[in-house]
């Protein structure tokens, strides 16, 4: 399967990683690693850059399967982080469709609910900056994904209380600070029901 990714043809590339995303949905910490290493982390990279939009979509959907549970995005951020951040970087201020930002704005809403891993957002002004756009998007769906990584962000159910409060509240005012609270109010008002809900969690996690 690692091996279709390189091929020359996008049908089979696409295959490839379609079968590598559905092996990483829901796997045990052993497997994902097994399918980052085999894969390696070069040539994950390399698809995040491919120009065919399906395997880019794929390899997204890849990414994203294997940044879920906590401990695994914790892990995987802690090994291939400055990587991923990257990668992520590049596709949001890049011409690619809405799907595709959708999707790379669900990968750090995933990076955003690990412990450790939302660091590597709370600490890159950049992607802030890019997170807060997307909430003032024309696009529902890159608002809802943009406030579903900020509702993260805020949220915090580390397992030290104190620490964990201490740092819940440092990312609170820095978020306040950016005018991240300014646009949550706003959205609030929101005429999709969706992103009103949603930018209203968010809001309720702020006053916790």
């Amino acid at each position: 399967m690692c091996g279709l990714t390189q091929s020359d043809s996008s049908a089979l590339r696409v295959n490839g990683i379609w079968a590598l995303m559905n092996m990483a949905f829901q796997a045990d910490q052993k497997l994902k690693g097994e399918i980052v290493r085999a894969l390696g982390t070069e040539q994950l990279f390399r698809l995040l850059s491919d120009p065919d939009t399906n395997v880019l979509m794929k390899t997204l959907g890849l990414l994203r399967n294997l940044l879920s549970t906590r401990p695994h995005i914790d892990q995987i951020m802690s090994s291939h982080g400055k990587q991923i951040m990257q990668a992520v970087t590049l596709i949001l201020e890049g011409e690619h469709s809405i799907e595709v930002k959708e999707q790379t704005l669900c990968i750090l809403a995933n990076i955003a609910d690990g412990n450790t891993a939302k660091e590597l957002i709370m600490t890159n002004d950049d992607i802030l900056q890019k997170i807060k756009y997307y909430m003032g998007h024309s696009n529902v769906k890159l608002q809802l994904a943009a406030t579903f990584c900020i509702s993260n962000l805020i949220w915090n159910e580390e397992d030290n209380e104190a620490d964990a409060m201490t740092g819940c509240q440092e990312r609170q005012d820095k978020l306040r600070e950016l005018g991240i609270v300014d646009i949550l109010h706003k959205l609030t008002q929101a005429l999709d029901p969706n992103l009103c809900e949603r930018a209203k969690t968010a809001m309720q996690h702020y006053m916790v």
